[in-house]
């Protein structure tokens, strides 16, 4: 039996085109790597390098010198450093997935249902896509306050699940998931709950990977609950402890050392995960939508 014949629909050599795309291509990736370089080789500079003239973009010594001085000083601190990342990967497993829960229920609801004052929920979600975080800190501070959240760990999760960009694009692809599917679903005896979770969340995954990559760097170096929210040193964040440490001594040499270790662990796991999810992040870019 003859084996069917393969399509191939990749070229074997680069055309003209594809030369002109990846040349005008190049310069645009250098110019976005070379951040990401720079925190790599900052981060093993010696303590000389650091305050070099000129400055040294690549370092010709590498130490793991800021690194051994950062957690020294975590050695040294009446908690150790365990328990600040325990803390921050639990509040920040929590944040994401009761972020993309809430966005995936709450754009469902805003794509997929009329009701009064759904319009005016809309507008104010928009609203809220231009207000810094800044702008909110007082507010969040009387609200947790007012719940008695005070020294309390879920101060750490609360005041993050608030996502106004999440919410905005989960919306976005669930208002182009056809409406024939959802009402042949529930034909089938499927419950609203049923077709969130077992058809709309399925179909919008890309989507919900970028929510997850967002709500991640969110919560991952959110260090407004440690600052604000939390008195004792036992349920403060490793973000939390990375700033602190730099920052009393920032001007320093010792100071910028610890500072530039802690600015590549702070980096290292969101960049991680984005590597992971890449081929959902660009779906989201690409289409916006379900087509």
């Amino acid at each position: 039996m003859a084996k069917p014949s393969v399509v191939k629909t990749a070229p074997r050599r680069f055309n003209r085109d594809q030369i002109i795309i990846y040349i005008v291509l190049l310069p645009v990736i250098v110019v976005m790597l070379l951040p990401v370089i720079y925190i790599v080789f900052h981060a093993f500079k010696p303590i000389d390098e650091l305050f070099a003239y000129p400055p040294k973009f690549i370092t010709l010594h590498p130490t793991w010198d800021n690194f051994r001085m950062l957690f020294g000083v975590a050695d040294a601190s009446s908690w150790p450093v365990s328990l600040r990342l325990f803390n921050s990967v639990i509040s920040t497993i929590a944040v994401v997935a009761a972020s993309v829960l809430m966005s995936a229920a709450a754009g469902y609801v805003l794509a997929k249902k009329e009701f009064r004052g759904k319009r005016a929920l809309q507008q104010i979600n928009q609203a809220a896509l231009m207000f810094v975080p800044l702008a909110v800190a007082v507010p969040r501070f009387l609200i947790v306050k007012q719940l008695g959240l005070m020294n309390n760990f879920l101060s750490h999760i609360l005041p993050q699940l608030a996502m106004p960009v999440g919410l905005f694009l989960i919306q976005q692809f669930v208002s182009q998931v056809p409406d024939s599917l959802l009402d042949a679903a529930r034909l089938d005896g499927c419950s609203d709950y049923g077709i969130l979770f077992k058809i709309v969340m399925p179909v919008i995954k890309p989507a919900l990977c970028t929510v997850a990559i967002l709500a991640f760097q969110q919560a991952w170096t959110a260090t407004e609950a440690s600052q604000m929210f939390i008195d004792g040193e036992k349920l403060k964040t490793f973000a939390y402890f990375v700033d602190s440490v730099a920052s009393p001594t920032g001007a320093s040499l010792p100071g910028q050392a610890m500072a530039a270790a802690a600015a590549l662990i702070t980096f290292v796991p969101t960049i991680v995960l984005f590597i992971i999810m890449q081929s959902h992040v660009v779906n989201t870019v690409a289409h916006s939508g379900i087509k």
